[in-house]
């Protein structure tokens, strides 16, 4: 895997704790967290835009980070398990996942005909 496409992966990953941070964030160390979490976010999802497609950087960030933060809430926060949630969720994350696999075999041809 591309480090740029790790980038994205670990940005969507923090952005699900600063969503959540947003939420239950209660004092200044958490406020804090959220804050360098949203900094830390959106540097590495920019970073990895400037090499990779933006706007398929952008469409899987927030899909990866819409998932995780949906999943986070039903795991750990007491949000109601639905099925029709899990299934919308497994619907972004294949269209996520289909978009990235093009776009890396969008950009080999490219490289190859070169």
């Amino acid at each position: 895997m591309d480090k740029n496409w790790l980038k994205v992966i670990i940005a969507a990953i923090i952005e699900v704790m600063w969503v959540i941070g947003l939420t239950h964030a209660y004092d200044v160390w958490t406020w804090t967290g959220t804050v360098i979490a949203i900094i830390v976010s959106n540097y590495l999802m920019i970073t990895a835009a400037q090499v990779l497609p933006a706007g398929t950087v952008y469409s899987v960030f927030v899909g990866l980070g819409t998932a995780g933060t949906v999943l986070s809430e039903i795991l750990f926060f007491g949000e109601s398990f639905q099925w029709a949630k899990i299934l919308l969720i497994a619907l972004l994350l294949a269209g996520v996942i289909s978009l990235k696999l093009i776009t890396d075999d969008a950009s080999e041809q490219e490289g190859a005909e070169s």
